[in-house]
């Protein structure tokens, strides 16, 4: 059964005219994560991005009550999902890609160098040819690739830096800019998981600042409480530019540098990543299950 909390946080951005779509956001509170739906508000036709498959760490168990919100509203609002799209392969919530991908027919996609990072987690955790990202994936999208969406399209852009693969969605005014910025009264998003830097994080935000003034940067996560505000997750680049104390206008990139770094330094591994990339990177699909009909994952000891 979905929470008061899951059900309350869903906001509508509205289009703004010729080119823009509908978007909305859908918070799943457990991880701080944001759910998106974008949609052509002539044709209906919309993609669902980042969408979680929750799963409790105290008893490792699935649910799947936040894509079925997702679903809910869009049936709700008499959308037609033709695509499911990651931006990245997720550290700290599971993805639904592949469960959504069943549901809706639609076909799902990541970014094209995310591969490599496969490659990089099936050395940690010492389980080589682990991952293939070509089969689990529908489509792997490049850098300027451009995607159908009604009479709509979203362009890639690669927006590395959290993760070496990472990839952003532009859709006319709106950007899904996932864990690249955070809230202009936040900062930015962390780049010290394998695979990522700061240096090329810094020129993923610069390329995403560089859109026109107001486009609505849509961003991966938010912590907001009760004692602060509630969680949000839009803001303009303007807004960006403005006031986030991170990157905002006339910051030095050597100082976002350091600054990042030292923050970077002091934080935990979120609690799910060992489960998530060890799903993540098979496109939201558990391993095969063993003898006991049961599937297993494989954690790795003293590694961080």
């Amino acid at each position: 059964m979905t929470s008061p909390l899951k059900e309350r946080i869903v906001r509508h951005s509205p289009s703004r005219g010729a080119g823009s779509p509908d978007v909305w956001g859908i918070y799943e509170p457990d991880t701080g994560s944001i759910q998106y739906v974008c949609a052509d508000p002539a044709t209906k036709d919309a993609a669902l991005i980042d969408i979680v498959w929750n799963l409790d760490p105290k008893h490792y168990r699935f649910s799947t009550e936040s894509l079925d919100q997702v679903l809910a509203l869009a049936r709700r609002e008499g959308l037609n999902v033709i695509w499911v799209l990651d931006t990245h392969p997720h550290a700290d919530h599971v993805t639904a890609s592949a469960i959504a991908g069943k549901r809706t027919g639609a076909p799902t996609g990541i970014g094209a160098l995310v591969p490599r990072i496969a490659t990089i987690w099936e050395g940690i955790y010492n389980m080589p040819g682990a991952f293939d990202v070509t089969r689990d994936y529908d489509r792997l999208f490049a850098e300027g690739e451009r995607i159908p969406l009604g009479q709509l399209e979203m362009q890639v852009m690669l927006s590395p830096g959290h993760t070496l693969g990472s990839i952003s969605y532009v859709c006319g005014d709106a950007a899904f800019t996932h864990d690249t910025l955070m809230q202009p009264d936040v900062g930015t998003s962390r780049a010290d998981f394998p695979g990522g830097t700061t240096e090329e994080l810094w020129d993923s935000i610069q390329a995403i600042l560089a859109l026109p003034p107001q486009t609505r940067c849509f961003v991966g996560h938010d912590y907001g409480t009760s004692e602060r505000r509630e969680p949000e997750w839009e803001a303009t680049v303007a807004e960006h530019k403005a006031r986030n104390p991170h990157v905002k206008d006339g910051t030095k990139r050597q100082d976002y540098i350091d600054r990042r770094d030292a923050r970077d330094a002091t934080l935990a591994l979120p609690n799910r990543i060992f489960a998530a990339l060890q799903i993540n990177l098979r496109g939201g699909r558990l391993p095969e299950p063993e003898a006991d009909g049961t599937s297993y994952l494989k954690i790795p000891v003293n590694k961080f």
